[in-house]
């Protein structure tokens, strides 16, 4: 069987089972209780159940296991094959960090203390931003700095997914447009199991914006935002960071630029006004664009764009064939866009 039958299947497998499992765990969310009220920050106008990470996660674990047993991983080297389990498991500590806080609204603290000691845990199972390629000088190792650089990355992303978890279906299509891309330059730069975990995620996302987008019907909670964000992080470190080419290196950081520096700009922000970085406010990209007086629709519509823009540099800059075709392309919707973003302000 060709190894790109794998990858669809593992694409299908998990956009069915969250689609088949949706229904079931909303149930399970209203007879719980287990809802997200309206109020202070939040935008949503009535109750809504939290627990739609558990088929993002539940699909896309499934679909590997599937994968796996009908032999997707056979002509994979046992460390890669490992690799895979590594990132499926360190996905499964940050869901499960993410399910505890919308069970028990866990402190920031200590949120994020238990956040490292995962993602400390995933290095150790291999995924570790192990060198760097710089122009001119080539590759330098890190040596100690890999375990801080790898954890900051891991932790850095799982809480930028989470923070743009704001509007309906924003963080799931962001999450999957990104997957899609991480699939194809994983599949062009011989990443095979990069790309069987990216092609999981991506069925995921976006097989739930069927209940997410707007008007959404349930919230993926922090357990799913968790879990994509670190699952997003570990296909670029195993996917692309490890490959030994600066085009590769930068390649995750560009893929996912939208959220990266919409955190960055929030946190820069915050300090500037002598707040916390982790108390939540109205500053984000999502945020200022409702204030200009898109509606909710076209600001998600809006950050797809952006998120589509950067993904197809990347397809250019990774030399994948019709790559630069596909940004010209992009550009235009984004100019667009951008176009409507300044006509609505201006009104």
């Amino acid at each position: 069987m060709p190894a790109q039958i794998y990858h669809l299947l593992a694409f299908l497998i998990s956009a069915v089972v969250v689609l088949w499992t949706i229904p079931d765990v909303k149930k399970i969310g209203i007879k719980s209780g287990n809802l997200d009220k309206p109020g202070g920050r939040k935008l949503h106008q009535r109750p809504m159940v939290r627990l739609g990470g558990v088929s993002i996660f539940a699909g896309t674990f499934i679909s590997l296991l599937i994968v796996w047993w009908l032999g997707g991983f056979t002509n994979l080297p046992p460390e890669k094959e490992w690799q895979i389990w590594g990132v499926t498991l360190g996905g499964l500590g940050f869901f499960l960090i993410g399910l505890a806080d919308d069970l028990l609204n866990l402190s920031p603290l200590v949120r994020l203390l238990i956040q490292i000691i995962v993602a400390a845990g995933a290095w150790k199972a291999g995924v570790s931003i192990d060198f760097i390629t710089i122009p001119t000088i080539g590759i330098v190792n890190l040596d100690w700095l890999s375990l801080p650089i790898t954890v900051i990355w891991l932790v850095g992303m799982v809480n930028a997914i989470n923070w743009i978890d704001g509007l309906d279906g924003l963080a799931a299509g962001v999450t999957g447009i990104a997957a899609v891309v991480m699939l194809l330059v994983s599949l062009f730069m011989h990443q095979p199991e990069a790309a069987l975990i990216a092609a999981a995620l991506a069925g995921a996302s976006l097989g739930f914006l069927r209940y997410n987008f707007n008007p959404a019907q349930i919230f993926m909670g922090d357990g799913g935002s968790y879990f994509m964000g670190f699952t997003l992080a570990s296909v670029g470190v195993i996917g692309l960071v490890k490959i030994p080419a600066f085009t590769a290196v930068i390649l995750p950081y560009l893929i996912l630029a939208v959220p990266i520096v919409d955190m960055s700009a929030v946190i820069l922000s915050r300090l500037r006004h002598g707040k916390s970085p982790f108390i939540a406010d109205k500053r984000h990209l999502h945020h200022r664009l409702l204030q200009v007086g898109l509606s909710h629709r076209l600001t998600v519509l809006f950050i797809y764009s952006l998120t589509l823009w950067v993904g197809s540099l990347a397809l250019a800059i990774a030399g994948i064939p019709s790559g630069v075709t596909y940004a010209c392309a992009s550009t235009s919707v984004l100019s667009y866009a951008i176009w409507r973003v300044w006509k609505l302000s201006r009104q």
